[in-house]
């Protein structure tokens, strides 16, 4: 198991190598000049050749490209991705708070959204055909199709402004968590719980189930080893879903005010703010990869079988 996690860590290295470069190079591929934007940021009057020109060297842009993106990458790797264009504020002192902020919004849901997807894939599968798996598969489907940023307000007016129960944007309290990891979770548990159901309802047919039955098992440790067997299917969903509700809750954090790297992304946006845009993309890149290693290595620890294939 050792070699395997290894292996699989030096498999992500050049990975995250090549979003790096990729992150460093779009950015650099866009029509504004960043010198530009710099001096707009300042609010400079009158911006000439020369006052770009200087602005370039004192940024090191004036250097050759490679040499810009080892710097770059070497400043990354410390944490140090370079000032604000807009504010002149160090980019981690930024982005850091507001990445804290999102990932306790994407644990504490997306804890809920495992929770709640086993527990509807249980149900679902083992009353299969029956009203009530119709009934939880046919409301899953309505509740995905709604529009997250409809359903965040619908919530804040009849929990906020009708019932004046709970805040209506920020983060200054508890209850401050609760409309926007509701909407969260509604958003994703239609998808992840299918899953389940589908992987349950492979194991429900396999032979190791007719023979526990037959045996006289109690339904109960069966119904449980069946869920420990699918869920082997659903752990590198359950793993991705971290970093896919990491990268989605920019409608949520505008929507509910949360000061998160959602939010911040839209303002660095429509401030044409690169070294934050830069910041937020290799940020969320890296988690990709990152999970996406883990659930593999949770894989291989719960299947045998899949190290084997891998050396």
């Amino acid at each position: 198991m050792g070699s395997f996690i290894v292996k699989r860590i030096l498999l992500a290295i050049p990975l995250l190598l090549i979003i790096s470069f990729l992150t460093f190079v779009l950015i650099n591929l866009s029509p504004l000049d960043p010198a530009v934007v710099v001096l707009q940021a300042q609010e400079v009057p009158q911006i000439t050749d020369e006052l770009i020109a200087q602005t370039k060297a004192e940024l090191g842009m004036d250097r050759p490209f490679m040499i810009q993106y080892g710097k770059w990458l070497l400043a990354c790797l410390q944490l140090d991705f370079g000032e604000s264009y807009v504010t002149g504020n160090s980019v981690w002192s930024m982005i850091g708070p507001a990445f804290v902020n999102t990932l306790k919004l994407t644990l504490i849901s997306s804890v809920f959204i495992i929770l709640f997807s086993i527990l509807l894939g249980v149900i679902c599968a083992m009353r299969e055909g029956r009203m009530m798996d119709k009934s939880v598969r046919g409301f899953s489907f309505l509740l995905t199709a709604i529009p997250s940023y409809w359903l965040a307000a619908m919530l804040i007016w009849y929990f906020s402004v009708k019932l004046d129960l709970l805040p209506t944007s920020g983060m200054d309290s508890p209850q401050s968590y609760i409309l926007p990891v509701i909407v969260i979770t509604v958003s994703y548990v239609g998808i992840y719980f299918r899953s389940v159901r589908s992987s349950m309802l492979n194991n429900l047919n396999e032979d190791y189930v007719l023979y526990a039955r037959a045996s006289g098992i109690p339904e109960r440790k069966v119904t449980l080893h069946i869920l420990r067997n699918s869920l082997q299917v659903s752990v590198s969903i359950f793993c991705m879903a971290i970093p896919i509700v990491l990268g989605s809750t920019v409608v949520i954090e505008n929507v509910f005010a949360w000061p998160g790297l959602g939010r911040l992304s839209v303002r660095s946006i429509l401030s044409r703010d690169f070294p934050i845009i830069q910041a937020y993309v290799l940020i969320l890149a890296v988690t990709f990869v990152l999970f996406n290693t883990l659930s593999d290595i949770v894989n291989a620890a719960l299947n045998p079988r899949l190290r084997k294939e891998f050396e």
